[in-house]
């Protein structure tokens, strides 16, 4: 079975909101492939972060693809508008209304399916056909720079097992010591924020985890 390439999609959560465009750039140097745009709104996460006039101004600097990750109660209603924003990629989550993968895919965008750490992965499976990626979370989604879960792999594994050949993306405590069995279980698509964005060397970050991902995938970009 044939794996994606290897991305790493730095999440900008970790980024320094005054100055996102100069971190945006700066992070795309350094080897992003994906920029990750967190969504919270204070109910289905108990945080609260930015909407569509955010990604908005985000898409007119970044060279990347973002990779808007909604954790909101009622992605249905917002779908369009993130896309319309500027959303390359939109993923909702299994736990609120997956009904919004259509509404993603009508209004062009990339559907993504995100699936909590405590969620069986099982009702996925018959889903597959109606994303284009899933999402495992490996921390409960809310807050950056929590621990990594590795409990969480043997969903990856799963979907894997089951023939989907589609992007796999983890978020979560992703980092260079914790990119590796990641990516054996089959994932892909990385995100991390504090990893990258706390580290001296950015560029170095990337390279170190790109290359122990593709070591461990047995792929190359």
């Amino acid at each position: 079975m044939s794996t994606p390439p290897v991305k790493i999609a730095p999440s900008l959560l970790s980024a320094d909101f005054v100055n996102l465009a100069r971190d945006v750039a700066a992070v795309e140097d350094a080897g992003a492939d994906w920029l990750h745009v967190d969504v919270m709104d204070g109910h289905f996460v108990p945080n609260l972060t930015i909407g569509p006039p955010v990604v908005k101004a985000l898409k007119k600097v970044a060279r990347r693809p973002l990779d808007v990750h909604i954790m909101i109660t009622n992605p249905e209603r917002y779908a369009a508008d993130y896309v319309a924003a500027g959303a390359d990629v939109l993923t909702c989550h299994l736990e609120t209304h997956p009904d919004a993968l259509e509404l993603i895919r009508e209004a062009g965008g990339r559907a993504g399916l995100a699936v909590n750490p405590e969620t069986d992965i099982a009702p996925v499976r018959d889903m597959l056909d109606r994303v284009d990626m899933v999402l495992v979370m490996s921390v409960h989604p809310g807050f950056g720079g929590q621990s990594f879960m590795p409990e969480v792999l043997p969903k990856i594994e799963a979907l894997r097992e089951w023939g989907y050949t589609g992007d796999v993306e983890i978020d979560g405590g992703i980092a260079p010591k914790t990119i590796g069995d990641a990516a054996a279980a089959g994932a892909n698509v990385f995100v991390a924020g504090s990893a990258v964005f706390g580290s001296d060397d950015w560029a170095a970050t990337i390279r170190t985890m790109r290359e122990t991902a593709e070591a461990r995938l047995g792929v190359s970009a």
